[in-house]
């Protein structure tokens, strides 16, 4: 068995793409091994900003031989036949073998043995074609070669390969560049070229010329030596993963160094102080004993400098300070504009061409914001609150327009929460605007506060039913808009909060406050007319008005009259899309959280219910009540109750016209039944689904006694009857809860 190495060199690979470039490299070898039929007992890649090295334990000097044996046609065949098989195959008549078939025909064969091939010959041919298949996010070409489509693409110019099987160099070209066994060391501290004795010396000589080419140990290095460079001048490293992996990938010898700024700059956000060290210098930023941030950074040099890095200390400093220069300025220059006045600037940028500019969402978001909180449904209602809501909705995206977030669009929300306050415009307000983003994705924060979740929920909801609306709904795994994700976000609030959350209400609401906008009128071809409408429509946004105008303009009464206007029928039918929507997102959460997905079907089948925390809560029970024996029998019956009924039930009428005086397990079922129904609804009415769930495990030991004593499918009809009645009873008690046909089990 022998080791396989491959090195290939090239001009600095960015830090981002040397992740995926190792899996790349692995993969497309691991597949040319496989079509050669060999297998390598361990795989190694490695990768630095000059090169990806990747190295093969345990290879078969050769492949095996194979022998492969085709059926041709028969020995009596015409002619041609068997000249095509015989071109086919590659031999000649006299190497074919005749054989008898089953019915005595005789029938020829070629044997055709493919002797072992050298697999340092396999590799030969596997390299060149390894390179000219690698996928690379962005690549490039380059030389005389490149005026030509058919030229090599690659991540950066190529410059070196090193392909050693044992100690014998693997010849082959790719692109101009032979392979060897001559590689370079590191830019500056390596002079000359570094001949490799074969796959075991490679990252022994390598560091030697001051190259580290395992990546994970250079990760260690920028991630040890920055916690020490910080803890050193008494303070602590602020951990960045992402950062660490970078500096890694940006260096082949890395030496962590700490260097100061100005600590006049630290009245600019820790955060923007951050973002400027990390994006654009790829600096990691320190905090003192108490968890401030401090004016201290790390960087991480490529060399180990003869002054202690004393010279690249100093530089770096200097390209700081010019970098917090820049994001003080936008701070100050920011400040001096109250966000009411760069909210003005949102009229010129569009937010969708059917749904006017960024301005108009803005209006939509505050409307309903206020709303929310006036209805009881966030908050406790109280004028104050609604007010710093809508306060807060009317400036939550005045930030976008600021020279910070211009130059950082990762602190959007972020800033405008600074600004807020800095502007004196309270903390309630400012944590709104900060927050009203939240939460972006799993395990991110979920807000609490209510005006932020007023602000918060109105700002998904408004995207959500808007696009709804105009017809530009996720399908499949296209969602550019992100409507799962907020619906998502919704959800986390509702389930964080408590929040009753009428959808369907909410939606009506927002379809009428959608449509009384003329931008969006005059968008839609839904509607019939602006004066049609605005007849109808009346004042849309003004509360008092607004329950009376969604009762005549989306009830089913009004939905049905041959004179109802479409855009009613638009906003009716976009309510019960958003409903759906909403029910399988809530399901695929659920899922996530590990509830039985039969049982959340089982309580959405009921229908009829839009409130997030009341469906959660009826599922959460439901699901704690089908683990317990109870549970388990009560499902059994009620199974084999449906399934009698399948055949045949019995009308109310017939069911008061029976005359007929029950057996001792009927009459049991009944008295339970009797008992049981009245405090399963009356819990559910009053949202104690474990107490309905209580009363419906009353009827397990009735339901069982009934099946083991009566015989539900009586020959006397009026018995017969009168048991399915009894049955569809029993069964329509359960479903008060959920539909338990839908449970699995």
């Amino acid at each position: 068995m022998t080791d396989f190495l491959l090195e290939l060199r090239s001009e600095e690979i960015p830090a981002r793409m040397q992740k995926g470039a190792r899996a790349e490299l692995e993969k497309l070898f691991r597949a040319k091994l496989g079509e050669a039929g060999l297998t390598a007992s361990a795989i190694t890649v490695y990768s630095t900003p000059r090169r990806l090295a990747l190295i093969a334990k345990g290879l078969a000097d050769e492949t095996q031989a194979v022998s492969e044996e085709r059926k041709g046609p028969r020995a009596d065949a015409p002619d041609k036949a068997i000249e095509g098989f015989l071109r086919s195959t590659g031999l000649t008549r006299d190497q074919l073998v005749e054989r008898e078939d089953k019915k005595g025909n005789a029938v020829l064969f070629a044997v055709i043995e493919t002797p072992g091939l050298a697999t340092r010959d396999v590799l030969a041919e596997a390299i060149p074609a390894i390179v000219r298949e690698f996928s690379w996010p962005k690549s490039m070409r380059w030389g005389a070669a490149s005026q030509s489509t058919e030229s090599l693409r690659w991540v950066r110019p190529l410059s070196g390969i090193v392909a050693l099987f044992g100690e014998q160099v693997v010849e082959c070209e790719v692109h101009g560049v032979t392979s060897g066994a001559v590689t370079l060391g590191h830019r500056f501290h390596h002079r000359g070229d570094i001949t490799i004795g074969d796959a075991d010396d490679y990252a022994v000589k390598l560091r030697a010329g001051h190259v580290i080419v395992d990546h994970e140990e250079r990760e260690a290095i920028v991630r040890d030596g920055a916690t020490k460079a910080a803890a050193d001048a008494g303070l602590s490293l602020v951990a960045d993963e992402g950062l660490v992996v970078e500096n890694a990938g940006l260096t082949e010898w890395p030496v962590p160094l700490l260097g100061r700024f100005d600590a006049a700059f630290l009245d600019v956000p820790q955060e923007v102080i951050q973002l400027t060290a990390r994006v654009n210098q790829k600096y990691f930023v320190c905090e003192d004993g108490e968890g401030h941030l401090a004016n201290a950074f790390v960087c991480t040099a490529n060399i180990d400098a003869t002054d202690g890095g004393t010279a690249l200390v100093a530089g770096n400093e200097k390209v700081l300070a010019a970098r917090l220069s820049d994001a003080k300025f936008f701070w100050d220059l920011d400040r001096k504009t109250p966000l009411a006045v760069h909210a003005e600037k949102l009229k010129d940028i569009v937010f969708h061409e059917k749904l006017g500019t960024v301005a108009d969402k803005v209006d939509r978001v505050a409307k309903l914001a206020r709303w929310l909180v006036e209805e009881g449904i966030v908050g406790d209602g109280k004028p104050e609150i609604a007010d710093l809501a809508q306060k807060a909705a009317e400036l939550c995206k005045a930030d976008l327009v600021t020279e910070m977030v211009g130059e950082f669009p990762e602190l959007q929300g972020l800033m405008g929460g600074y600004y807020a306050a800095a502007e004196g415009l309270g903390p309630r307000v400012a944590a709104a605007i900060r927050d009203h983003y939240k939460p972006v994705g799993q395990g991110d924060d979920v807000p609490t506060a209510p005006v932020t979740v007023a602000v918060s929920l109105a700002d998904k909801l408004d995207t959500l039913i808007a696009f709804f609306l105009i017809e530009e709904r996720p399908s499949g795994s296209r969602d550019p808009f992100a409507l799962r994700r907020a619906t998502l976000s919704i959800i986390a609030l509702v389930i964080r909060s408590g929040l009753k959350l009428p959808i369907e209400r909410v939606c009506h609401v927002m379809t009428a406050v959608l449509l009384s906008d003329r931008y969006v009128i005059q968008q839609s071809a839904k509607i019939d007319t602006v004066e049609e409408l605005a007849e109808i429509l009346g004042d849309a946004v003004d509360t008092s008005s607004r329950e009376k105008l969604l009762e005549e303009a989306f009830s089913p009464e009004s939905l049905k009259d041959a004179g109802a206007t479409s855009w009613a029928n638009f906003g009716h039918r976009t309510t019960t899309e958003v409903l759906d929507f909403f029910a399988d997102r809530l399901k695929v959460q659920q899922r996530e959280a590990g509830v039985r997905h039969d049982l959340i079907d089982a309580v959405f089948a009921l229908g009829g219910e839009d409130d997030l925390v009341r469906l959660l809560a009826r599922v959460k029970a439901l699901q704690a009540f089908v683990e317990t024996p109870e549970g388990t029998d009560l499902i059994a019956g009620y199974k084999r109750a449906s399934n009698i009924l399948k055949k045949g039930e019995v009308s109310a009428a017939e069911q008061q016209n029976l005359s007929y005086t029950p057996e001792a397990a009927e009459k049991a079922l009944i008295d339970s039944l009797a008992e049981a129904e009245p405090r399963a609804r009356s819990a559910v009415n009053a949202e104690n689904f474990e107490g309905a769930m209580a009363a419906l495990a009353s009827l397990r030991d009735p339901i069982d006694r009934f099946f083991e004593e009566v015989t539900v499918n009586d020959e006397d009809e009026t018995k017969r009857a009168a048991r399915h009645a009894l049955l569809a009873r029993f069964r329509a008690a359960v479903n008060q809860v959920a539909d338990f046909s839908k449970i699995e089990g």
